[in-house]
């Protein structure tokens, strides 16, 4: 099967609309962290106050993402979308009226922690939906996976970017401001999908209650935490050496071309034979990052050695990210998917919060290069932690999970006729009817209800 019929697939599967929802409700997640730090910055005239504030967000995020993702995943994607998509539109307005009208410090850190700890998680329920509706299908799965890493490096690329763009044409305000619309907007529309699974059900306390914390699915955390340092210290190490280079305004491009070769080297993923297991791909993955980050510690030539070197470590990021999250769905109970998801986000982001404030020391008191040292030393970390733990007896493949029913229209028993089957809800794909896509399997629990839409 083709890449582009894997995408095609994958998109008929989910139904197109929903991926722009997930692109446009991502958005405001890269916005707000620049967008805070760039407005309070300016209101405040003082970096420190603007550090402060987006710090508390940032931390706030990383408390509040698995919280939110436990209660979509007892609750209904549905209902805790629609009322974090609410909590948080208003976060954003009131740090943007706060930091406007000049209150103390603490007004501000208050709806900026609010910002974080109301996020509604569409990057994480987005692959915690579309796990569910592969069905195991291990190919459809991989598609789906790398479909929604492209998205992911389209809205970490664009957001900073489209903040940035704002904040010179208008004012910081206006960049938080769009941030704030696109949650109302994207974010609502997300959870309203058909796809957004229900809760677990009149036992979810029996299912939420199934251990998370398993050993292979710490060693994913860990290695998700080893990525999210390498994060961190290669914004530092890339805005410090502009700046050396005496071409800071070059730092934002290279972001971007790192974001380019990563969402290339996704859709490559998804060309991979299924065959290829996902720890085999792990162990791969790592030695391209390594690697790769080695070319840093030569790049301080020039912006071009740069953006070469940091497009490379690209090359190695996505991959690493899709196949981790693939892992997530053999270490955790099906009950408590979107929340895992969650926490592997929350350990990229204090982990790269570590890397940020570790690289900053070491541009400021050793060289502007010296934060690239860091992320060798986390990317030889995951090498050896990947090889030493990621094996296919650690990660075994399961049975398929249970397939997300769509709802359907009422209608009278006496009117069915049973030899025809009931047509889906419009504008949601089941595996079974999506061109090019493998039967599914049985479900991983006979006892398990199927997982209907919530009517919530």
């Amino acid at each position: 099967m083709s890449v582009v019929t894997r995408f095609r697939s994958a998109a008929q599967l989910t139904g197109g609309g929903v991926l722009l929802w997930s692109l446009l409700g991502r958005l405001p997640n890269a916005m707000c962290p620049i967008g805070t730090l760039l407005l309070v910055t300016r209101n405040a005239g003082s970096v420190w106050r603007g550090s402060v504030v987006a710090g508390a967000l940032a931390l706030g995020q990383a408390v509040g993402g698995p919280l939110v993702g436990r209660l979509a995943d007892r609750r209904g994607q549905r209902t805790v979308g629609l009322v974090t998509a609410l909590v948080n539109t208003v976060a954003v307005l009131a740090l943007v009226a706060a930091s406007e009208g000049g209150l103390p410090l603490a007004a501000q850190i208050a709806p900026a922690a609010l910002i974080g700890l109301s996020v509604p998680l569409v990057g994480p329920l987005s692959r915690s939906r579309w796990v569910r509706l592969a069905g195991g299908d291990a190919e459809l799965t991989s598609s789906m996976l790398s479909l929604d890493g492209i998205v992911d490096e389209v809205s970490f690329t664009t957001g900073p970017a489209l903040v940035g763009l704002l904040a010179t044409l208008v004012s910081p305000a206006a960049g938080l401001l769009t941030a704030a619309a696109l949650v109302g907007v994207g974010a609502t529309l997300f959870a309203l999908h058909p796809t957004a699974p229900p809760g677990t059900g009149p036992d979810a306390r029996r299912r939420s209650a199934e251990p998370l914390m398993s050993p292979p699915y710490v060693l994913l955390l860990a290695g998700m935490a080893l990525l999210g340092a390498c994060f961190g210290s290669v914004q530092v190490g890339v805005t410090a050496t502009t700046d050396a280079l005496g071409r800071p305004g070059a730092a934002g491009l290279i972001y971007g071309f790192m974001g380019f070769t990563s969402a290339f080297a996704g859709i490559a993923t998804a060309a991979l034979p299924a065959r290829w297991e996902l720890a085999a791909r792990l162990r791969a993955g790592t030695v391209l990052l390594f690697a790769t980050s080695v070319l840093l510690l030569f790049s301080g030539g020039g912006v071009l050695a740069l953006a070469g070197a940091v497009g490379c470590l690209g090359m190695a990021v996505a991959p690493q990210m899709i196949t981790m999250f693939g892992l997530v769905e053999r270490t955790v109970p099906t009950a408590r998917l979107g929340e895992a998801m969650a926490a592997l986000v929350s350990a990229i982001i204090l982990a790269q919060s570590a890397g940020t404030f570790l690289g900053g020391w070491t541009a400021d008191h050793l060289a502007p290069e010296a934060p690239f040292r860091i992320t060798v030393v986390a990317a030889a970390a995951a090498l050896l932690l990947t090889a030493a733990t990621a094996t296919d007896r650690r990660y075994p493949r399961r049975s398929a999970l249970p397939v997300p029913l769509p709802a359907a229209v009422p209608v009278k028993a006496d009117t069915l006729d049973p030899a025809v089957e009931p047509a889906p809800a419009r504008g949601v794909k089941t595996a079974q009817n999506a061109p090019n896509v493998r039967p599914l399997r049985a479900g991983r629990e006979e006892s398990e209800e199927p997982i209907r839409p919530s009517r919530a």
